[in-house]
């Protein structure tokens, strides 16, 4: 009777320690799930679901002194066809800027704290081009830029159009006052092949990947928004840029318009 009696125990010890593990392990705590995509699977202006136009900077060149005029819903600056999304930089004045392009925002329709993004694409090449994958604040709650952040997960300029870079900008870190931290990556296919470039981001760290691979680091310190303004929700941009401060640092070459940042997906998870 004992001897029953104890096999009996020890199943139901272990009926209620495999009932915990299994219940841990479903959880799925350490597996990220897919929240928010676009696949571009479809023909026309990107979706209006997903995609909001900014324009709101065309009026002050976007403090860099952009030569571009963003528009809004035209599909000669951004069309999805075959499969991906075409971002079109043209020679094509529009008031009194030179070319044209399109600023891609989640902005209302894809905010999120913390998360994995993945964005597959392939940029363009040739001196003025200034791609950019990145995220800015959707709530400002720290203040203006550069107190509420602001994430790059993807900058290219064309002028060295085989480095790709990942940079955090703080009210205590930002390029305004020389402080600015950056990753870079060298990818000479950039422009020739799509890659995957990535975040991921919790309250400790974020981190940018290029196909998997990681590069660079931004930390939180614990001393508070100043250093780390990215416990605040945020939102997605595409956009290709031409000419500012830094992308038109040496010059834009016009031989070779249009320009496209062409992108296959947008995946964005959470846990």
């Amino acid at each position: 009777m004992k001897k029953r009696l104890l096999i009996v125990s020890l199943l139901v010890a272990t009926s209620i320690f495999t009932s915990l593990f299994v219940s841990c392990d479903a959880n799925g705590d350490g597996e990220w799930k897919l929240m928010w995509s676009d696949e571009f699977d479809y023909t026309g202006l990107p979706d209006t679901t997903r995609w909001s136009y900014d324009t709101d900077g065309n009026a002050y060149g976007w403090g860099n002194n952009e030569a571009q005029f963003y528009t809004n819903a035209q599909s000669k600056n951004a069309f999805v066809n075959d499969g991906t999304l075409k971002i079109i930089a043209l020679i094509d004045s529009c008031e009194d800027k030179r070319y044209t392009s399109a600023r891609l925002i989640t902005k209302g329709k894809g905010d999120w704290l913390y998360g994995k993004i993945e964005v597959r694409a392939k940029l363009p090449n040739g001196v003025g081009t200034w791609p950019a994958i990145w995220m800015l604040p959707t709530d400002w709650e720290y203040g203006g830029w550069p107190a509420s952040g602001e994430i790059d997960i993807m900058e290219n300029v064309g002028y060295d159009e085989d480095t790709v870079l990942a940079t955090a900008h703080t009210l205590k870190y930002n390029h305004s006052i020389g402080t600015q931290t950056s990753g870079k990556i060298y990818l000479p296919s950039a422009d020739t092949e799509f890659h995957v470039y990535g975040l991921e981001w919790d309250e400790n760290q974020w981190r940018a990947y290029v196909d998997g691979t990681h590069y660079y680091t931004f930390e939180n310190d614990g001393t508070g928004f100043e250093s780390w303004p990215f416990d605040k929700r945020f939102h997605l941009i595409l956009n290709l840029a031409i000419g500012g401060n830094w992308g038109g640092a040496m010059g834009i070459d016009d031989s070779d318009f249009p320009k496209v940042l062409e992108v296959d997906y947008v995946r964005v998870y959470q846990k």
